[in-house]
């Protein structure tokens, strides 16, 4: 197995002047991550293309200087990568389970990242406490589902940001009754690092209109 340390030289040209930060969040990633189950014990010799890098060229489409919810974090994917790579940007870690919001604030004092901040919550949760400019979410739910949860947390034009596998084109068509319910501008699908990760990044990107909409119903009681 790789030492989770040994960054690629795709990382490298990614992360910059940040890479070391990257590095130590990997062997947090390697360590404690799989031994509180947030990633499996297979992925630790993966981490760089199959999670790190993955969730880094993501970057490449967010905002300067944007204010980002990411839905469901769980150990860090994408929300802490992207605090890492880019520090300009403010960032909220929404993740309802007691023990993984522990791990992200662990990671979160260990890499002293000032601009992130850590909510136990589920977003239906917390609809309308928000007016972000950008919301993430990877391996959280199908995108009709998502998309509910999201955009009430995203100002009018906010963006979602779904990363999505080989189904991302087919639930982008399963979830045009809600698009319309919500009125959304534009969706797209989007292939980001190509030539840098491979397969390289799916992303469904959905602009929400320019009106708010509607809340999502609230959740019934929190998981612990």
């Amino acid at each position: 197995m790789r030492n989770p340390s040994s960054a690629p030289d795709a990382a490298r040209e990614i992360f910059g002047d940040a890479l070391p930060l990257a590095e130590r969040y990997a062997e947090f990633l390697a360590d404690a991550g799989v031994v509180r189950g947030l990633i499996g014990p297979r992925e630790a010799d993966r981490l760089w293309e199959r999670h790190l890098i993955n969730c880094a060229v993501v970057s490449d489409v967010v905002p300067e200087k944007a204010t980002v919810i990411d839905i469901g974090s769980g150990a860090g994917l994408p929300g802490l990568v992207l605090a890492i790579v880019r520090p300009d940007l403010s960032i909220t870690l929404l993740e309802p389970l007691l023990r993984r919001t522990t791990f992200l604030n662990e990671a979160v004092a260990m890499l002293e990242l000032a601009n992130v901040e850590v909510r136990r919550a589920r977003a239906e949760e917390v609809a309308g406490d928000y007016q972000a400019d950008v919301v993430t979410a990877r391996a959280v739910a199908p995108l009709d589902r998502l998309i509910g949860w999201a955009l009430p947390l995203l100002r009018p034009g906010g963006e979602l940001l779904a990363l999505k596998g080989e189904r991302a084109g087919q639930e982008l068509a399963e979830a045009a009754p809600v698009l319309k319910r919500f009125g959304v501008r534009t969706t797209e699908l989007l292939k980001l690092g190509q030539g840098r990760v491979e397969p390289p990044t799916t992303i469904v990107r959905v602009v929400a209109a320019r009106t708010p909409p509607r809340r999502a119903k609230k959740s019934r009681k929190r998981s612990a």
